[in-house]
């Protein structure tokens, strides 16, 4: 049973990182509650629940993002916002509020069809990149070296059923030095930086990538606190890339971040789980206001 002033952790799978978050909040003897989004339902007419701060840990970014307009319309507040979700579970909105903050990032295009996107990746240019608009640890994305390549996707793409994955995100595609680089930003706080490295060109932790620390430089720092701060998550894993010229440019920000990785590149220096925790029962937006 919740008593007011309850945390909820809506998650339908507790990984690692959950279970750390969990460690967290018991050190603190913080009164808090697990919710399986997968059992979670909510009424316009219902009263406000019992839980008057939620931290979103759902995997599914669908899930996520009803869960947090649910939650917040009966008066929660939700650590990432309804907005912040639905902005960084989305590659093109994100890409869009990148831009509209004036921050370096490769060059992207969208297409509202599978005909629309071969105009667009030779506007791009060879390679490129073709990524669904929602998704994570690099399912799905595609190195398009040319034409050929490109139509063979593409057709493919068309006969897919979801009308959602005919839109399709093109992106420049940065040769990057073997690694790209993981920035943690809580509570508008850059907590650190790792390099992930892979012999593979996706360099996402879950592909097998290694992690090892990364100075955080003032050009950086200015850099991942703008990108958290451009799609107004408090909680927020910036991902870089190093162009040819060393240029960092900014590829996406995470809302409902994995931190094992970074953690274990960063070991003692920096406590993930206790930073996320502190910072929600603090219970106030970074950048509401």
């Amino acid at each position: 049973m919740t008593s007011p002033g309850t945390l909820a952790v809506v998650a339908s799978r507790i990984r690692a990182d959950e279970k750390r978050i969990f460690d967290a909040l018991d050190r603190r003897a913080a009164p808090y509650v697990h919710v399986d989004s997968r059992t979670l339902w909510s009424s316009a007419d219902l009263a406000p629940l019992p839980w008057d701060r939620a931290l979103n840990r759902e995997i599914g970014h669908v899930r996520a993002a009803y869960a947090a307009h649910s939650l917040e319309a009966l008066g929660t507040l939700v650590v990432n916002s309804a907005r912040a979700t639905e902005v960084c579970g989305d590659k093109w909105r994100t890409s869009m509020a990148l831009r509209s903050a004036g921050l370096p990032a490769p060059r992207t295009a969208l297409a509202l069809t599978p005909t629309a996107a071969l105009p667009a990746i030779e506007e791009i240019g060879y390679p490129a990149v073709l990524k669904p608009l929602v998704g994570s640890w690099g399912r799905l994305v595609t190195y398009v070296p040319d034409r050929r390549v490109a139509e063979t996707v593409l057709e493919y793409i068309a006969a897919l059923p979801s009308p959602q994955s005919h839109v399709v995100y093109v992106q420049e595609y940065v040769d990057k030095p073997g690694r790209d680089i993981r920035a943690l930003v809580v509570g508008g706080e850059v907590l650190g930086a790792v390099y992930r490295r892979s012999e593979e060109w996706r360099t996402n932790v879950a592909r097998g990538a290694v992690t090892e620390p990364c100075e955080v430089t003032d050009d950086l720092a200015k850099l991942v606190y703008a990108a958290a701060r451009a799609t107004e998550a408090d909680v927020a894993g910036v991902d870089l890339v190093e162009d040819e010229d060393g240029r960092l440019l900014v590829l996406e920000v995470n809302d409902i971040v994995e931190f094992s990785g970074f953690q274990h590149a960063m070991g003692d220096r920096v406590n993930v789980a206790d930073r996320i925790v502190d910072h929600v029962l603090n219970g106030v937006h970074t950048w509401r206001g």
